[in-house]
């Protein structure tokens, strides 16, 4: 008989518990060092992707002509509309090369609520725009347009794009509403409102675009290579909320100012108003426009945060009061629709 304490199944458990724990320090240093590999591949991933999108942030014309894909006919079509002569034959060829416009006309329309006969479909662009009316129109193409260039997918944020475009459009009804009651003109001041965000759009759609186009080529590049390690961890990369929500704070104001610029509006005067609210250091200094369009966004955005319940009264205060925005005006817009565009057929 021998003592359990000293039997040679306990000496080999021992041993067993030894080589488990040298085991399992080992891995510990192991995944230190891939999780440091890991760390490394994304830093250098997405320090290429922000110097690819400055440098694509710094071509105009590329972002302009190729991200946005801005045909001259829009800001034309725009220019006409502003004009106190303005009449619907001068934008009809205009709107004709435009596809995606003639489809988007035809279709507003057939819409039941706007169709005069129910057995009726209108299939001409030309008759559309003659049905739909100058007045209408001056609603209806800032809209389209702004709509036309919102990115086409804002995965992996989903409800981007309805942010964008519900934002855009309640930015440009508020800023009519004030344009209204100050007697100044609805038209300008609803289109500076509509496209005082079209940098938003241009960052998001050339960030989200560069970072799939890095991304597959830089995976693809390591599976052609055969090195495992790499194509694993790139793989896992996610796009940066981050790294976009910097570029929109430090780029979307002044590259709307831009990209309206190379607009060359000969009539609208949205340039100026646009460009102070790039630039201008206080509401005071901004075109009259700019200051209606400033307090549209803070209204908007003091909403949405309200609405959410990520903003209290001190900081409510603090928001409106920076735009001067007064508590008559506050109550006008709070009775207004400004969610929703409303057309008058006859």
């Amino acid at each position: 008989m021998v003592d359990h304490q000293g039997s040679e199944q306990e000496n080999r458990r021992r041993e067993l518990l030894s080589v488990e724990v040298q085991a399992q320090q080992e891995k510990i240093i192991a995944e230190h060092g891939e999780e440091h590999f890991r760390k490394q591949t994304k830093l250098n991933f997405f320090s290429r992707l922000r110097t690819q999108i400055n440098s694509d942030f710094d071509n105009k014309e590329h972002l302009y002509h190729y991200i946005l894909g801005i045909e001259d006919a829009c800001p034309a079509i725009l220019d006409i509309l502003s004009a106190s002569a303005a009449s619907v034959n001068q934008i009809k060829d205009l709107a004709a090369s435009l596809p995606w416009l003639t489809i988007d006309l035809i279709s507003l329309v057939n819409k039941p609520q706007y169709r005069k006969r129910a057995d009726v479909q209108v299939t001409d662009a030309k008759l559309a725009l003659s049905y739909i009316g100058l007045d209408n129109l001056k609603l209806v193409m800032p809209t389209f347009t702004l709509k036309h260039w919102l990115p086409t997918s804002t995965a992996p944020y989903g409800l981007m794009k309805r942010k964008l475009w519900n934002d855009s459009l309640s930015i440009a009804l508020a800023s009519r509403v004030l344009a209204k009651e100050q007697g100044l003109d609805e038209f300008t001041a609803f289109t500076t409102g509509m496209l005082s965000n079209i940098g938003r759009l241009a960052v998001t759609r050339c960030y989200l675009t560069k970072f799939s186009e890095m991304h597959k080529k830089e995976v693809r590049e390591a599976f052609e290579k055969k090195d495992k390690r790499l194509h694993n961890v790139l793989s896992k990369i996610e796009t940066s909320e981050g790294l976009l929500l910097e570029q929109l704070i430090m780029r979307s104001s002044q590259l709307s100012a831009d990209l309206i610029e190379k607009m060359h509006f000969k009539r609208l005067a949205i340039t100026e108003p646009i460009f102070d609210l790039a630039y201008a250091d206080s509401i005071e200094k901004m075109h009259p426009i700019a200051q209606l369009v400033a307090k549209a966004k803070a209204y908007i955005a003091f909403r949405a945060l309200a609405k959410e319940e990520l903003i209290d009264s001190d900081e409510s205060k603090k928001l409106l009061s920076t735009v001067n925005l007064t508590p008559a005006e506050i109550t006008l817009l709070k009775k207004s629709d400004i969610d929703h565009i409303k057309l008058n057929f006859n």
